[in-house]
């Protein structure tokens, strides 16, 4: 082990984790149980009034779940985490912490189609207002601030991708006006970047994708950063204000740096509940153990299917920040210098119709709607994701008509090539 501590690939096997005390068992056992024994009267209320950690019940906390929180935030380099249900669920639990109703929260508009439509439509039933702002001008975060902004939201490589959004610009205007930028790092995971080391505050995942990397378990995380000053901000009274709840305990001077990861798990997780199952748990952490090694093999791949399609005569245009050509390679080798990542849109100069025709004749990719699976995956946005959205709201995600997302996986890129080839070709 260097000075420095352990390297990502050995935090990506061992982090949280220990050998079983009862069995010795050095896999993390899967603790398959809804709740808890306390010692005895005493332990109980100091487990429930916040004055002692362990586990009440698994739909706040379970051990399987809290070697996965430990190893998520070791790797991404934050103070603490959550686990649950969801992606969705990560980015909901966030906003319940930080938001009240009539507030704002500023979001790219490069994102998922899902969390498009969540902004715009679900929080309306909670009174959060989202503002719209391009990723491509920082300035315009600057602009859609007011005095009811709670937040900054966007995605380190966007989704459907091909944007690397320039997140130590954006953290410089969220510091000025003193809200947390929170950063969706879904697609490129702690491996090919870090958002704290850039000045993000709470980094959020859907677990589903990379970091399970296996399309077996749904899961998502909420990372503290430990660098939002919560204490004494009114703007923010379920960190800074008495909670009767816990007899008047203020969760931001009790919990310090990681008291943002403390208030989604007693406040937000325990009284909404998206729990993560502990065998989801197990099952995406048993991914993470492969996720250096597979991130660095699925962007090595993603680049030569990239520049193969970047010169085939059906395909009008690539967009991936690891080509050379791209709008984003600057920012791609100033932030992911180990690859951009996996997931890539390009546009076939056939239109939509050519997009609908391609995913129904390719047969090694697999026609679905998630990404990062060990299996290489193409959906065309705009008739699926992101097909809720009006025409222009799809072309300013990424998801215009003529955009076929591929998800490259671990196969041989000669056969993922060979496949695209013929099935370009039968369209």
């Amino acid at each position: 082990m260097s000075q420095q501590g352990p390297g990502f690939a050995t935090l990506a096997v061992h982090a949280g984790a220990q050998p079983d005390p009862t069995t010795g068992a050095r896999a993390t056992p899967i603790y398959q149980t809804t709740s808890f024994v306390f010692d005895d009267v005493d332990h109980a209320a100091s487990l429930f009034g916040l004055q002692a950690f362990g586990n009440i019940y698994t739909r706040i906390g379970n051990p399987t779940n809290a070697v996965l929180e430990e190893r998520v935030a070791a790797l991404e380099g934050g103070t603490a985490a959550l686990a649950v249900a969801s992606g969705h669920a990560a980015e909901f639990l966030t906003m319940h912490a930080l938001m009240q109703p009539g507030d704002e929260f500023i979001a790219a508009t490069k994102l998922y189609g899902g969390s498009i439509n969540q902004f715009n439509h679900s929080y309306k039933n909670f009174g959060w207002n989202v503002v719209w702002a391009d990723p491509d001008d920082p300035a315009a975060f600057e602009r859609a601030l007011s005095p009811r902004t709670k937040a900054i939201f966007v995605e380190s490589i966007a989704n459907p991708g091909g944007v690397i959004v320039d997140i130590e610009a954006i953290a410089v205007i969220a510091k000025k006006a003193k809200v947390p930028l929170i950063v969706d790092n879904t697609m490129a995971t702690p491996y090919l970047w870090r958002p704290f080391e850039h000045g993000a505050d709470i980094v959020v995942h859907s677990a589903t994708k990379f970091l399970g990397g296996h399309g077996n378990s749904i899961g998502g995380l909420i990372v503290d950063g430990g660098t939002f000053d919560w204490a004494g901000d009114d703007r923010y009274p379920m960190l800074s204000k008495p909670r009767p709840e816990y007899g008047g305990m203020v969760l931001g001077e009790t919990f310090g740096n990681f008291a943002f990861a403390i208030a989604t798990r007693v406040l937000s997780l325990r009284d909404l509940g998206p729990a993560l199952s502990p065998f989801n748990a197990f099952q995406i952490l048993t991914g993470i153990e492969t996720l250096p090694l597979r991130m660095q093999r699925q962007s090595d791949s993603t680049l030569v299917v990239a520049e193969h399609l970047a010169r085939h005569p059906a395909v009008s245009w690539v967009s991936y920040p690891g080509l050379a050509s791209d709008a984003y390679h600057e920012l791609a080798r100033k932030y992911v210098p180990k690859g951009a990542g996996a997931v890539f849109t390009f546009g076939l100069k056939g239109g939509y119709d050519a997009g609908v025709k391609l995913v129904g004749a390719l047969e090694l990719f697999s026609h679905l709607a998630n990404i990062g699976d060990t299996r290489s995956l193409v959906i065309h946005p705009a008739s699926t994701t992101h097909r809720q959205l009006a025409d222009a709201q799809k072309i300013a995600a990424g998801a215009g008509p003529d955009v076929v997302r591929l998800s490259i996986g671990l196969e041989e890129p000669a056969d993922l090539i060979a496949d695209l080839d013929r099935a370009l070709s039968d369209g």
